[in-house]
């Protein structure tokens, strides 16, 4: 097997796991030390991953801070480091991202737990050229009984950089569940990293059958195997690379146990982010099925990517008004995506798909990769399949989907948070050679209202009164999502007293009532006569 690494250097893993807290509204997690000795038994192992590992268990925040500053400390460039963190993961109000530890306070996020800018800022100052962070934790809604998580944050953008791959437990809007027994208190992987094991220690993540398993293919393998086992997060996958990473070896498979230890990327860049397939599919048929090498000298691999692949997911945000929020309503869009071609039925052949024809590509012969210097890179005439349409449609050219726009209808919940997530099965992308359709995301972003602040279901704003109202007291007309309103001022209300509307606030998303709206009133502090007139300064 050939040496693809940028250069000779370490294979190095850190594994942060916190499933006790101090805080009692941090709710107690029992994967995290599963994950932790799961992870290091395949990781360590010299046939499969042969990583130096190094694990920090239910440590303070300024200990497990220290230790990643350590471990990217002093690398060559032909390092590979891989990082896995199992934790909860929660949002401050800003909306940045912070790994809480075992004495994260909820109020002092800054000083109490690892912010992902603190792990960003170690990440790029590390000259290893390629990084892999594994993060098993969620960032969106209230802990759930078995989840792990809060809030919403954009991962790519806090954690992205060259040289880096990043895959997340679940999107922005789903949660890290452990195990399948939620309500048992007997420790088990969690389900995300339960299948980064699995996936290692049985061989079965080499999607290709090279004796190699990629960042990319196991992170296909782990997205399937939670799809068939209907756990309800989905996993997700950043990657900014020149190359392909190659975390371990299939066991067994290899000749010896030196090669693997040289192995560290494979330079696939075109296979960095490929839709989840979906299932295994049987190879193709080809006229040589001997297994024979071909004129590269290598074992020809069948068959290397599925034809029918599943479609990506699509996010579109959609702009609202505080009243849409706050009432909930209903928005046609106008999409364009790749949809499935209508002359071939997805198929990407003029003729039926038990009719389809396939070849072995004769610029590959059937590897689905290509020499280029040193490197393989993916075949373009056959987009990595290894065989090529014999009837291609003409519509698609092969593909089975062509671009084109369509008209949507989503209703928008009463009291959706900033930032949430509407889901649409099945209308992202079309899937390539007639694979599922991946699903729409329609995220909700408010548009600033010139008048109010929403918190939570509350709504807050600040009126400006004359000193002689705040002194005799009257009615004033104040603005509301629902039309003007009259308040009664009190006689001798001093400046900054809030006075509450009940129910003007955003709609409950339980459907039990809706917040308050809280005017807080400021008064002038003097008054002069100018022409006759009372002009109001203000506080």
């Amino acid at each position: 097997m050939t040496d693809l690494s940028p250069g000779p250097g370490l294979r190095d893993a850190l594994l942060i796991a916190t499933g006790t807290y101090d805080d009692s509204g941090l709710k107690g997690l029992r994967s995290p030390d599963q994950d932790c000795a799961g992870l290091v038994e395949v990781l360590a192992d010299p046939l499969i991953g042969n990583f130096r590992t190094d694990q920090v268990k239910d440590a303070q925040a300024h200990e497990v801070m220290q230790a990643v500053e350590r471990f990217f400390r002093n690398r060559s460039r032909g390092d590979l480091l891989l990082l896995h963190v199992s934790c909860h993961g929660i949002k401050d109000d800003d909306g940045y991202l912070h790994f809480a530890m075992r004495d994260t306070d909820r109020s002092l996020l800054a000083s109490t737990a690892m912010s992902a800018a603190f792990l960003r800022e170690r990440m790029e100052r590390c000259r290893a050229r390629s990084i892999v962070v594994l993060l098993d934790c969620c960032y969106s809604g209230a802990f759930l009984p078995g989840a792990k998580g809060d809030d919403v944050v954009q991962v790519q953008d806090e954690l992205g950089g060259h040289g880096r791959v990043v895959l997340t437990a679940t999107s922005r809007t789903e949660y890290a569940w452990e195990g399948e027994r939620l309500e048992s208190q007997v420790p088990q992987p969690s389900r995300f990293t339960g299948s980064l094991i699995e996936g290692l220690r049985t061989g079965a993540a080499d999607g290709n059958g090279d004796g190699r398993i990629t960042v990319t293919e196991l992170y296909e393998y782990v997205y399937e195997s939670l799809h068939r086992a209907g756990v309800r997060q989905r996993p997700r996958m950043w990657a900014d690379l020149d190359y392909q990473i190659t975390l371990a070896k299939t066991a067994g498979l290899c000749p010896s146990t030196e090669e693997g230890r040289a192995l560290s990327v494979d330079p696939r860049p075109s296979a960095l982010m490929p839709s989840p397939a979906v299932g295994k599919a049987s190879p193709v048929p080809l006229a040589d099925d001997s297994g024979s090498s071909g004129s590269s000298g290598r074992p020809r691999v069948k068959n290397p990517r599925l034809r029918h692949r599943r479609g990506q997911d699509v996010v579109i945000p959609l702009e609202l008004d505080l009243a849409e929020i706050a009432r909930g309503t209903s928005k046609d869009l106008r999409v364009e995506t790749m949809t499935r071609c209508s002359a071939c039925s997805g198929n990407g052949a003029t003729l039926d798909q038990a009719e389809q024809i396939e070849q072995e590509c004769t610029v590959c012969r059937g590897n689905g990769e290509v020499a280029f210097g040193k490197y393989l890179r993916q075949c373009k005439e056959c987009n990595g399949h290894g065989t090529v349409l014999v009837i291609q449609c003409p519509s698609c050219a092969g593909e089975g989907r062509v671009r084109s726009q369509r008209s949507l209808t989503v209703r928008i919940p009463a009291g959706i948070e900033q930032g949430s997530k509407i889901k649409l099965a099945r209308e992202g992308e079309a899937g390539y050679g007639g694979g599922p359709q991946g699903d729409l995301f329609v995220e909700v972003r408010q548009r600033p209202h010139p008048m109010f602040k929403r918190h939570g279901d509350d709504l807050h704003c600040t009126v400006r009164i004359p000193r002689t109202l705040a002194k005799t007291g009257g009615v004033l007309p104040v603005e509301t999502l629902d039309g003007v309103k009259s308040i009664r001022i009190p006689g001798g209300i001093r400046s900054g007293r809030v006075i509450r509307l009940p129910d003007r606030g955003v709609r409950n998303r339980s459907g039990s009532g809706s917040g308050d709206l809280l005017v807080r009133v400021k008064v002038a502090r003097w008054s002069f006569h100018e022409g006759g007139t009372v002009a109001e300064g203000q506080p």
